[in-house]
């Protein structure tokens, strides 16, 4: 389901997912045979007042029109379970908690997100039956080049939608189209509006560069004689995409074609997920971090905390905190990267680089906003300025936050970049990172982490 299905998802997001919510707690009070209180009532507002924020940042109706019903079930999921957490949290600062059956509200956590999902599955069944041939859009696409065999072969993968394609309309030959299109070609574009009518065609995307404007309007002016509602299939396929999305700056619609992953919720999350695991860590490790300071003192003159400029968020620059583990401390326009058996390693900083605990005070850095423990890996200012002249795409990443790991260094490539292979290879895997990121990806990518070190895979 897509495009015109706004109507129904207004409908879930402004009617039935507020009454299946608080229905859903009704129920269940009424099914331990307990009293709805007054307190009962304000659970229930707060919950309807947090569920609709949650979600709304959540979109989770992004992927159901574009049929994704896997990720659609988890955002659902994931959506009320945040949810359900900031209840707890504010159910225990305020002391309401105290007032709710504990059976009551557990089950009624429970239960809510698979009453959510199988309402909106069984309303999705009802008002479109794909075993009705009348509910299964007809689509034409207009331009049969990369873009429209793209969106054809998207239809295909997501019968979900519900669409099915006709063909092709384009006014250039044979040869200078694509290879691969399974759908015929029907014509030219003086042609669609005459198939349009006598097909009774539902939908038509037209997948046109802007300099075919002339030949757009007045296939638009042929086509008011037709009931087909017409979209356009923007061209942005031809960029290197990083969480590309539609938005609106003061009402009026753009695209995006780079952006960071994370705006809004998702940096919330981001942040809050940091901040918790990095104070824990820090109490945890506070006892051995003061004990590495003493041999690191003791062990050879200099600073026990060696602080580096690095290029942080949007690529200002940051100092970046590390255990002095050498006996210099370059931060100049020259910096040598630390290799095997390197002389200026200390005794006791050999230790610290195998075991990575040289890293550990820049979870002060996480705390002071300017790392994330899980991001690309921050680079001396020196190595930026050499390699981003040198790769194509270098400095992309630092649309996020440096981290004290990252997806790069969870996949081989941990430590001395000594060619300029390895470093165009660590920065493929920090732009996939940027373009995929998910909370599962930063805690999968933390557990392998651990893996790495106690393996003391490329540290030196």
């Amino acid at each position: 389901m897509t495009l015109n299905d706004i109507p129904l998802v207004s409908f879930f997001q402004r009617v039935l997912d507020p009454l299946i919510i608080m229905g859903s707690l009704y129920t269940t009070c009424m099914l331990y045979s307990e009293p709805f209180t007054g307190y009962s009532l304000v659970l229930m507002i707060l919950a309807f007042f947090l569920s609709n924020s949650v979600y709304q940042h959540i979109d989770p109706y992004r992927t159901w029109r574009s049929g994704r019903m896997l990720a659609y079930s988890r955002d659902i999921f994931v959506g009320w379970i945040v949810t359900a957490l900031i209840l707890v949290f504010l159910g225990n600062v305020s002391g309401l908690a105290y007032h709710y059956e504990e059976k009551v509200v557990l089950s009624w956590f429970v239960a809510t997100p698979f009453v959510l999902l199988v309402s909106h599955l069984a309303v999705r069944k009802v008002s479109i039956d794909p075993a009705r041939d009348s509910e299964v859009r007809s689509v034409v696409i207009i331009g049969a080049n990369d873009v429209g065999l793209k969106f054809a072969r998207t239809i295909e993968r997501y019968p979900n939608l519900f669409m099915s394609v006709r063909g092709f309309f384009d006014d250039r030959t044979d040869k200078r189209r694509p290879d691969g299109i399974k759908y015929p070609v029907l014509g030219n574009m003086d042609d669609v509006a005459a198939f349009v009518r006598e097909h009774q065609t539902k939908m038509i995307f037209i997948s046109q560069p802007i300099s075919a404007q002339p030949r757009i309007r007045k296939l638009l002016d042929d086509l008011q004689d037709t009931t087909a509602s017409v979209y356009f299939l923007p061209d942005i396929y031809v960029f290197d995409l990083m969480q590309a999305r539609f938005d609106n700056v003061g009402g009026m619609p753009v695209i995006a074609i780079t952006e960071t992953p994370f705006t809004g919720f998702n940096s919330m999350i981001k942040r809050t997920s940091d901040l918790v695991l990095a104070t824990l860590i820090l109490i945890m490790l506070l006892p051995l971090m003061l004990v590495i300071a003493v041999l690191v003192k003791l062990s050879s003159p200099g600073p026990v905390i060696f602080r580096q400029r690095r290029y942080g968020l949007y690529g200002e620059q940051i100092f970046v905190y590390k255990f002095r583990s050498m006996t210099v401390a370059e931060d100049g326009d020259k910096v040598v990267q630390a290799k095997k058996n390197d002389a200026r390693v200390t005794p006791i900083g050999a230790i610290l680089r195998k075991s990575s605990l040289d890293e550990l005070p820049q979870f002060i850095n996480v705390l002071q906003g300017r790392m994330s423990i899980v991001g690309p890996r921050p680079h001396a200012v020196a190595h930026n300025e050499q390699y981003r002249k040198l790769i194509k795409g270098y400095m992309l990443r630092h649309k996020a936050k440096p981290g004290i790991t990252g997806w790069a260094q969870v996949n081989g490539l941990r430590g001395e970049t000594e060619t300029l292979d390895k470093m165009e290879a660590r920065i493929r895997y920090d732009l996939d990172y940027l373009r995929n990121w998910s909370v599962w990806l930063d805690l999968w990518i933390i557990v392998r982490t651990v893996k790495v070190v106690l393996q003391r895979q490329n540290a030196h």
